[in-house]
């Protein structure tokens, strides 16, 4: 594409990444150890062509715990493993933030010795989880005490500091897809009446001490926090969306972080007002947008200033050379979705470069 923003460079004050088109976290079901391997390192390795590699869900502990075959980052032979995939990322040119992942209450006994997973609130809910045996409904969680809060916020920051050990660049704090800090942040899930409950504040102080944690670690410019408000996977929900969103924002942007991974799609249905503007005004760092964008959207997104970078998730899978396909407008391989979390080579690091 002809005078192309998505394949100019973008910056912040401590990374410079040598083009906009990152890529999306994204769960492939491969490490049946918790473990990254060398077939994890090849597969980063070939898309480091990105201007950032976003890791997929990586468990700060083993009550994060939520999905099979995910690997971690809190155990030795974790880090080991990482090490592995940050040389091969980092020798082929490329960036690469680890995405911190607490599940919550998208968890499951099954993980956890037949202990119920934790959440802001013992709340039902109608979702699923994936566990060893299988797909399985998910169950009422347990309430976390203060004592407990406190320790996952030290679990973050321990795990932070794995991500440094293992040589990435930065590191991502997964505030998304109805995970452990979304459960706080919406009311919902959230129904304490504690420091950790209540007002838009309390909700929130859960994701901003996960965030300071990061930031102790990697300073502010290496740390992103990834949003999902108009995602209501792992059945969430608040009372008021925009009001809670743009909160979380403003308080983000306080903490000049490097990086807003903002998910949001790039066509919602008509008349649902958009929070990616809003959250544009509010926030001076790095914004990044992901959902359902292609080549043209993006680009729209970048030229406009509503986005400094997109971030793709399954065209990065089939298209591991995915910025140079851009450049030269040459066609996209399609992903085979039954492959996704198959476990194997096949649908991972078998889809071929560019001849």
């Amino acid at each position: 594409m002809k005078n192309s923003k998505l394949l100019t460079a973008v910056g912040n004050e401590d990374l410079s990444f040598k083009n906009r088109v990152f890529m999306a976290p994204m769960t492939r079901g491969r490490s049946k150890d918790q473990v990254a391997n060398e077939l994890t390192a090849t597969y980063y390795a070939q898309r480091a062509s990105a201007g950032l590699i976003f890791s997929e869900g990586t468990q700060i502990s083993p009550q994060a715990i939520g999905w099979a075959n995910t690997p971690g980052i809190y155990a030795p032979a974790q880090i080991a493993g990482w090490k592995k995939v940050t040389q091969a990322v980092h020798e082929a040119g490329g960036l690469i933030f680890a995405q911190l992942w607490h599940t919550g209450r998208a968890s499951h006994p099954d993980f956890h010795g037949g202990k119920l997973p934790v959440a802001p609130s013992a709340v039902p809910f109608h979702s699923q989880a994936f566990t060893p045996e299988g797909v399985k409904p998910s169950v009422t969680p347990r309430e976390l005490t203060i004592d407990e809060i406190k320790a996952t916020i030290a679990d973050y920051e321990k795990a932070a500091q794995a991500a440094k050990e293992a040589g990435f660049d930065g590191v991502e704090v997964h505030g998304a897809n109805g995970y452990l800090p979304a459960q706080f942040l919406e009311d919902g899930p959230n129904k304490r009446t504690d420091d950790y409950g209540g007002t838009i504040e309390k909700r929130a102080r859960f994701l901003l001490e996960a965030t300071d944690a990061a930031i102790k670690v990697f300073g502010p410019a290496r740390v992103s926090v990834r949003l999902s408000p108009r995602i209501p996977y792992n059945d969430m929900g608040d009372s008021n969306l925009e009001q809670t969103y743009m909160f979380a924002v403003e308080a983000l942007e306080k903490k000049k972080i490097g990086i807003l991974h903002f998910m949001e799609s790039a066509t919602l249905p008509e008349g649902l007002k958009p929070l990616a503007p809003e959250a544009r005004k509010r926030f001076s760092g790095l914004l990044v947008l992901n959902v359902g964008y292609d080549q043209k959207s993006a680009e729209q997104a970048l030229q406009t200033g509503l986005a400094d970078a997109i971030t793709f998730g399954t065209l990065f899978i089939s298209n591991p050379d995915l910025p140079q396909r851009f450049g030269l407008d040459a066609p996209l391989a399609t992903s085979d979705t039954s492959t996704y979390y198959s476990g194997s080579e096949e649908g991972y690091i078998d889809y071929p470069p560019l001849a």
